[in-house]
């Protein structure tokens, strides 16, 4: 009591309270767990039930002389100095004076809910001199109008780009020029591809298209990039293209080409427009590179965890129709639905998606002070990797999704069974692809500037209280170019192990987080085991 070593834990963290009874340190429980205590401390004239039994046995294995229990016991009427909880709603603000610890903050939802990141993210720019577009995939607030409006625009400039991106690949894989096309001297007919409009072409599958569907897609590209050459602070998308064509029918146009095989006809005075532009557009554009041709759309819940409720869609009014139902619930709810840019082109290992889990912890807001943990972990998906099937075994990495999942028949058999990775066996990996400076050239800076600047974003509106910490979650994609792509920050991250490689990076982060917030504000030359100051303001 003296030296104030009482603390509390809530939640699924045997770790924690194992690592805090190591240190000398006595378990306050909340009354409801006294009276438990109590009948466990007195004799009791017949045995338990069953199911008591199988916990008393447990709590045996854990403390086989019931010391820590009657410690407890003992200290049930002091207030815990230091508290380790799953959420800050489960804490008695009673318990919380101002010399006690609670590894979470206020209002932390600025970025750690996928609506608060998309918000607090727009405001980089007015904050910071960074684009959030250079690490952030653009994702919008469907539930607004203005927003909703936004993303339709960026849809619609997206499918042109696309579209002159498939124009090319076409060119490479076929002799192209001013010649007509093979089969053409068939004579024009009316192809029709699924949800469009009849389309001059001949007739059968694959057949091309005239090539008004290249020009209008240049046309609005020429536009759009004159608009971002003038362009300030405000990095929306611009209005101006919403009028230059006949959209309903350019997307489905586009949706033939990149969905159902229908082919174009490019001259190469085409092509040569094609790469000027893209190339041009590419400077102006940082996610130019990461975008595909298939315009893939991810739909998310703005406040949930775990891959719940998430969709991918690849056609404008496929989102909205959702969008339409999500949002009516989730206005009852007080939420907004947020649709972000799918990264296409993104590294795979063995054909197979995966991202990668990085801890942080905040010991401070005023000042900022960041720490960045060296160890993190890859997760994989079930199923190889593939844009032409939207099923959530592909596409989402969350081991609480996964765990639902048999790895198919045609996953690569190197692919680990348990669809985890270290990261030094990432590092391994990189050096048999000729990229061994990867990771700490490339991807671990731009991790570590993408937190930092998510963090600046959202710090006024933080629930900032002194002595407070918090461990969080960042998960990541990598493009193609290994450039690391933020998806989101999570409070609470699991630390529940799922592999062996989990099970022993979960016990080393929460060893190092106490070693962090116990020992280091006494003893600065104290080891910190794998975090690293990366930012005090």
């Amino acid at each position: 009591v003296q030296e104030k070593k009482i603390f509390m834990v809530q939640g699924p963290y045997p770790i924690i309270r194992s690592l805090l009874r190591g240190r000398g340190w006595v378990e306050w429980k909340a009354p409801s767990m006294d009276r438990q205590l109590e009948q466990q401390l007195l004799p009791s004239p017949w045995p338990p039930a069953g199911e008591a039994e199988e916990e008393e046995e447990e709590q045996c294995d854990e403390d086989p002389n019931g010391i820590h229990d009657l410690m407890s016991y003992l200290v049930r009427n002091r207030v815990p100095n230091f508290i380790w909880t799953n959420y800050l709603g489960a804490v008695d603000h009673k318990l919380l004076g101002q010399d006690h610890v609670v590894n979470h903050y206020a209002r932390v939802g600025a970025f750690t809910t996928k609506e608060g990141l998309c918000l607090s993210l727009q405001n980089l720019p007015w904050i910071e001199q960074a684009d959030p577009n250079t690490f952030f995939p653009r994702c919008y607030l469907l539930g607004t109008t203005g927003e909703r409006e936004a993303f339709i625009d960026d849809f619609r400039l997206t499918a042109a780009r696309s579209l002159l991106k498939l124009a090319l690949e076409e060119a490479g894989n076929r002799l192209m020029g001013s010649q007509q096309p093979p089969g053409s001297n068939k004579g024009p007919g009316l192809h029709m591809c699924h949800d469009s409009h009849p389309m001059p072409s001949t007739a059968g599958p694959g057949s091309p298209l005239f090539p008004h569907l290249v020009e209008e897609a240049l046309e609005v590209c020429e536009q759009h990039l004159g608009v971002l050459g003038h362009q300030d602070i405000d990095r929306r998308t611009p209005s101006p293209c919403r009028t230059c064509i006949d959209w309903d029918r350019f997307l489905r146009d586009y949706y033939c080409v990149a969905h159902e095989g229908a082919r174009l006809a490019l001259s190469g005075a085409l092509q040569n427009r094609c790469q000027d532009l893209l190339q041009r557009l590419k400077e102006q554009l940082p996610q130019l590179s990461m975008e595909g041709k298939l315009n893939v759309w991810i739909l998310k819940p703005g406040a949930e965890s775990q891959g719940r409720g998430i969709v991918c869609a690849t056609r404008l009014e496929e989102v909205l129709r959702l969008a339409r139902g999500c949002t009516a619930l989730s206005a009852r709810e007080g939420k907004w639905w947020v649709v972000q840019k799918y990264v296409e082109r993104l590294l795979t290992i063995f054909g197979t998606k995966f991202d990668i889990r990085q801890w942080f912890v905040v010991t401070d807001w005023k000042p900022l002070t960041v720490w960045f943990y060296r160890d993190c972990y890859l997760r994989f998906c079930s199923r190889p990797f593939s844009l032409h099937s939207l099923e959530r075994a592909r596409h989402l990495c969350n081991v609480s999704v996964q765990k639902w999942y048999k790895t198919s028949p045609d996953q690569d058999p190197r692919v680990p069974p348990d669809r985890i990775w270290s990261s030094k066996q990432f590092q391994a990996y990189l050096v048999q692809l000729g990229q061994a400076d990867a990771w700490h050239q490339v991807m671990v800076p731009n991790m570590k500037a993408a937190i930092l600047n998510a963090l600046r974003s959202a710090q006024d509106q933080v629930g900032f209280r002194k002595g407070s910490f918090e461990l969080y979650g960042a998960d990541f994609l990598v493009g193609e170019d290994c450039q690391p792509w933020l998806l989101e920050i999570n409070s609470s991250p699991t630390m529940s192990p799922s592999s062996a490689v989990t099970r022993r990076l979960c016990a080393n982060v929460q060893r190092d987080t106490l070693r962090l917030v116990l020992d280091y504000k006494d003893n600065p030359t104290c080891s910190t085991g794998a975090f690293e100051l990366i930012y005090k303001e």
